[in-house]
């Protein structure tokens, strides 16, 4: 159990003698903490962690880390001889809070040699990923999993904190926005394992080349030691220009006999998951999985790579790749005139809005699809966004398009030949849905897509808010 003796260690060096209180939890918002937690303050323009030390002790933290004074608590230098613990509550003060985080979950980590860590990168599915790889090991092992979206400089040090001595697996998903961001997280998190989905134009508006893409995703595999294994997508040639960077045993899956693991005669029944034939050397299985669109088999595939990594056996793997709670993002709710609505808001590309489109297009029933802006395409942008207009021409029976780089969607499905009245172009996310509220009828398949920063998660809720208001139209 984390204590604020290992804090101290951490941070000043000095090991403290006698009872050293346990942690309850490590949390950056004074509104999460509990009694017995560690507020960690970070700075900023417009909040400032350190307004909010206050509220961290009067809700129970018995400690703060803080980088600048705060008046009116005990504070001890991170560089102070410590050899007892300080009287609570007491803020230890440090040149840089989330440096200081990075540093106590690096010597955190080190308490468990044994533990068996899995890291997740890539464009898109990692947390699809990460959630079915984390159902298929529990059928064997304690796991630790990446929770909420804590994938960053500042969530994976948070949830390496959480370990204790019941954990013999971790799963941990890890996104980047630069070089040297993933680099950073493994050597925090110290995976054996590596996972890489795919290579797709995400951030290219920040790092400015496909290659520059490779190169910071291509961390996670030159991370990894000599005993490890670097499970890539066979399917992919950005991830597999990755191959000769890693120390690691290199293993492949994908819909290619080329591949060590691989999948054919993939099928999608809609809501009711997929099918497809699972091979392995000489050996095949047809399996069901309760998956959403064909494009997911690539994540039952990831999820058995890594289970056989770790020892599983096949009835184990089959076991886990049922569990319901493994789902994508995307999830399900009703709308107004008992239409169903495919939430799938979380964040977009021009692939994942694709395969949304795809797993729409299994589905019976009227199809609406309102799609928004996907945000840091860099170069790509408008061929993106055109590309997507194109596939909506063919599944849509309406497509409401909503923002600025939304409308190049709604212009591109037009000059594809979709009917002028099939096509409805909106400003923000209110119009859209005053549109959709008077345009949905009984019974109709309305998929929401875009980027987190497009907010088009608004108009599920207004959708689903206006459930009452028009069932009876």
């Amino acid at each position: 159990m984390l204590t604020i003796g290992h804090i101290l260690a951490a941070l000043t060096g000095y090991r403290i003698s006698g009872h050293e209180p346990r942690l309850t939890s490590v949390e950056v918002d004074s509104r999460s903490i509990q009694p017995g937690g560690l507020f960690v303050a970070f700075p900023g323009e417009r909040v400032d962690g350190h307004d909010f030390v206050a509220d961290a002790f009067e809700r129970g933290a018995i400690a703060a880390l803080i980088q600048r004074p705060v008046a009116g608590f005990q504070q001890i230098e991170a560089g102070t001889a410590v050899d007892a613990v300080p009287e609570l509550p007491f803020c230890l003060r440090v040149e840089d809070t989330e440096r200081a985080l990075q540093q106590v979950a690096r010597t955190w980590r080190t308490q468990f040699a044994d533990l068996n860590v899995i890291g997740i990168t890539g464009s898109i599915g990692k947390t699809s990923t990460k959630e079915l790889t984390h159902a298929v090991l529990s059928q064997r092992f304690t796991t630790l999993k990446t929770p909420k979206n804590y994938n960053n400089e500042i969530g994976l040090p948070l949830t390496v904190l959480q370990l204790t001595d019941r954990y013999s697996h971790a799963v941990l998903e890890m996104g980047m926005y630069d070089r040297g961001e993933i680099a950073l997280l493994c050597d925090i998190a110290r995976p054996k394992i590596g996972v890489v989905t795919n290579i797709g134009p995400v951030h290219l508006s920040r790092l400015g080349t496909m290659e520059a893409i490779v190169a910071a995703k291509r961390e996670l595999v030159e991370s990894l030691p000599a005993d490890g294994v670097a499970i890539l997508n066979r399917d992919d040639a950005f991830v597999m220009s990755m191959a000769p960077a890693t120390r690691a045993r290199v293993f492949t899956y994908g819909l290619t006999p080329e591949a060590d693991l691989w999948a054919s005669d993939v099928d999608s029944f809609g809501l009711d998951g997929i099918h497809f034939t699972l091979h392995q050397g000489e050996e095949s299985w047809r399996l069901q999985v309760p998956l959403l669109g064909r494009h997911s088999v690539h994540t039952a595939l990831r999820a058995t790579a890594v289970a056989q990594a770790c020892g599983l056996t096949w009835e184990e793997i089959i076991r886990g790749l049922q569990v319901q709670q493994s789902q994508l993002r995307l999830v399900t709710v009703r709308g107004p005139r008992n239409s169903l609505i495919l939430d799938d808001t979380y964040n977009a590309s021009p692939d994942s809005v694709i395969a949304a489109l795809n797993l729409l297009d299994d589905l019976d029933g009227r199809k609406i699809a309102v799609l928004g802006d996907m945000l840091e395409l860099g170069s790509a942008e408008e061929a993106g966004h055109r590309r997507v207009g194109r596939r909506a021409l063919e599944v849509a029976d309406l497509l409401v398009v909503v923002g600025e780089r939304g409308r190049i969607i709604g212009e591109e499905a037009l000059l594809a030949g979709m009917p002028a009245p099939q096509v409805f172009l909106t400003r923000d996310t209110a119009e859209a849905s005053a549109l959709l509220t008077s345009l949905i009828q009984r019974d109709d398949i309305v998929l929401v897509k875009g980027s987190l920063g497009a907010h088009l998660d608004q108009i599920v809720n207004t959708l689903s808010r206006t459930l009452d208001n028009v069932e009876a139209d």
